[in-house]
């Protein structure tokens, strides 16, 4: 199976005093499959690490295990996104563009999301995503 992937699901791998059902979902699925995410992917899940760094919540040394861990899954990065597309989907939805980014990617690739982010999952049923359950 082939998923879009956001930032809140792969964060919850990293958090060890984190657990949800969607996000184990997503990993079991990795084992056999493969993950895109949008470019802005990238950025979020550091950014995340780093500020929960800074909360005490987990290393800089996890952070790191954590991003060497992520480089042996099948998770493809996107860097070419249409932008018409984010930009007429952010306009509509009333979504950041840095969730439309994800939005945008499951629609042109006719792909499923996961996400935990309920405002993220609500836009795409509302789009016709389906989501990974």
């Amino acid at each position: 199976m082939r998923f879009v992937l956001d930032a809140s699901v792969t964060i919850n791998w990293a958090m060890r005093d984190e657990s949800n059902p969607k996000a184990d979902l997503a990993f079991s699925a990795l084992r056999s499959g493969t993950a895109v995410a949008p470019a802005i992917w990238w950025y979020e899940v550091r950014n995340i690490l780093v500020v929960n760094e800074r909360r005490l919540r987990i290393t800089p040394a996890d952070s790191n295990q954590f991003l060497i861990d992520l480089l042996r899954l099948e998770i493809a990065v996107d860097n070419d996104p249409d932008s018409s597309a984010v930009l007429d989907l952010s306009r509509r939805l009333g979504l950041s563009i840095y969730d439309t980014a994800y939005l945008a990617l499951a629609l042109r690739e006719h792909l499923p999301l996961a996400t935990l982010d309920k405002n993220l999952a609500a836009a795409a049923i509302t789009v016709g995503i389906d989501l990974l359950q």
